[in-house]
């Protein structure tokens, strides 16, 4: 029997897959492989994302602006251990993505957080813990 992979995982869907799987790859130091049809699996030691296309017909009905619009009206915020949030930033612009400025980051529970968007707009948040 194959294994089911690691214990925590979450689908994001995707325009662009490519795009957004390089967007997570990067942010999170994980590996990539793609699947037949063109969606992508990212894995690291406790995680996998799956970065699935979005039907064509539901597709055509989502513009992707550039610089993204953040699409803060969906039901789920996703959230990601980072280092340092400083770095996870300035990557965060290089993979087409953004994380909010410094000013808007906030602290509780042993953790500093601070919310972005992918690509596509996908809002995500990343976290790193508190000094």
């Amino acid at each position: 029997m194959k294994p089911l992979g690691p214990p925590i995982g979450a689908v994001i869907f995707a325009k662009d897959v490519a795009r957004v799987a390089r967007f997570y790859a990067g942010m999170l130091s994980m590996t990539a492989t793609t699947l037949e049809g063109g969606d992508v699996v990212l894995e690291s030691a406790d995680l996998q994302l799956v970065i699935h296309t979005i039907p064509p017909r539901i597709a055509k009905t989502i513009a992707i602006t550039t610089p993204p619009k953040p699409r803060t009206d969906t039901a789920m915020k996703p959230f990601f251990a980072v280092d340092s949030l400083a770095d996870a930033r300035s990557r965060a612009v290089a993979l087409g993505g953004a994380l909010n400025p410094p000013q808007k980051e906030f602290e509780t529970r042993g953790f500093r957080a601070c919310d972005g968007h992918d690509p596509e707009g996908n809002v995500v948040q990343f976290r790193e813990r508190a000094s």
